[in-house]
């Protein structure tokens, strides 16, 4: 399917990407350019990656497919690196958990080639990072959302889609705006809550005391605080203003439930609680669902 992939930043998403497709058997050679020697050199001796670009220059030449698979805030100087050796041929996408930034970027650097760069984001991820980090499973079954141009060729769209299916992902479509409002909600603010909690404990003259006590429930709570903070950081940055309503609207819930704290109202509380247990119930069910085997016709022959 490809000759040659390029991936910028061969980390958890982008290694990850680059271990699937290879053990898909759907590519050639694939190429990592990064920051970091050390991170390069160890993708390179973990396998996941076939060589080290010398230069932008020289990992673009004859280029099928490009990978961005930074943080979002890097974006623009990655496009812009690489647009002057860019070919007619190669399709560029990303995996950036934001993604009206990202076309804005994409238009700005790009210009009138900007339909050659087919915005995506996996939904998929774990609390660790760096090219060890990287696994060949880490899209199978889950969702991959694009967020296509008017200016995309419907080919190029089908070649991202086609990359990401072979990882094993299951293709979504939203616009840009779209995605950004619901990933501010099940996502952003998530990693928000998870990071301002660990660190207001961390900040307690007994914080030692209280890790020390700190049980399942935190750690499954607080799990997407061991992500990176500097992509972390860019992504709240970039879905500022939809985050700072869900955040809004959060501090409201906060307060009533605190109202009904203060009170003594069990009742109230308890129907909170009862409300999203239910909630969560559904959406488990629903995951649960999708993600079982069809049945098999077990009738005779």
């Amino acid at each position: 399917m490809f000759n040659k992939v390029v991936i910028f930043g061969v980390g958890l998403i982008g290694g990850s990407f680059a271990r699937a497709l290879r053990h898909a058997g759907v590519v050639t050679t694939l190429v990592g350019v990064g920051r970091s020697p050390q991170a390069m050199a160890r993708a390179l001796e973990l396998g996941i990656i076939d060589q080290v670009a010398a230069s932008v220059q020289d990992a673009m030449a004859g280029a099928d497919l490009v990978l961005i698979a930074a943080p979002v805030a890097q974006t623009a100087p990655v496009l812009a690196s690489l647009l002057p050796y860019l070919e007619a041929g190669t399709v560029v996408t990303d995996a950036g958990s934001t993604k009206s930034d990202v076309v804005a970027a994409a238009r700005a650097v790009m210009k009138e080639r900007v339909g050659q760069f087919v915005p995506g984001h996996p939904i998929a991820g774990r609390e660790t990072n760096g090219p060890d980090a990287a696994i060949v499973d880490l899209y199978h079954g889950k969702k991959t959302v694009l967020t296509p141009l008017p200016e995309n060729a419907a080919a190029d769209i089908d070649r991202v889609a086609a990359a990401w299916s072979a990882c094993g992902a299951i293709i979504h479509r939203l616009t840009p705006q779209e995605h950004d409002t619901v990933f501010a909600s099940v996502s952003h603010l998530p990693h928000l809550l998870a990071y301002a909690l660990v660190d207001d404990i961390a900040r307690k003259p007994h914080a030692g005391l209280l890790f020390q006590y700190a049980a399942s429930g935190f750690r499954d709570f607080t799990r997407i605080a061991g992500s990176s903070p500097e992509m972390w950081r860019d992504i709240s940055l970039a879905n500022q203003s939809a985050l700072l309503g869900e955040l809004d609207a959060y501090l409201a819930q906060l307060t009533a439930i605190r109202a009904m704290l203060a009170n003594g109202d069990g009742a109230a509380i308890e129907a909170v609680y009862a409300n999203a247990q239910r909630a969560r119930c559904r959406w488990i069910e629903a995951i649960e669902t999708a993600e079982a085997p069809p049945a098999q016709d077990s009738s005779p022959e």
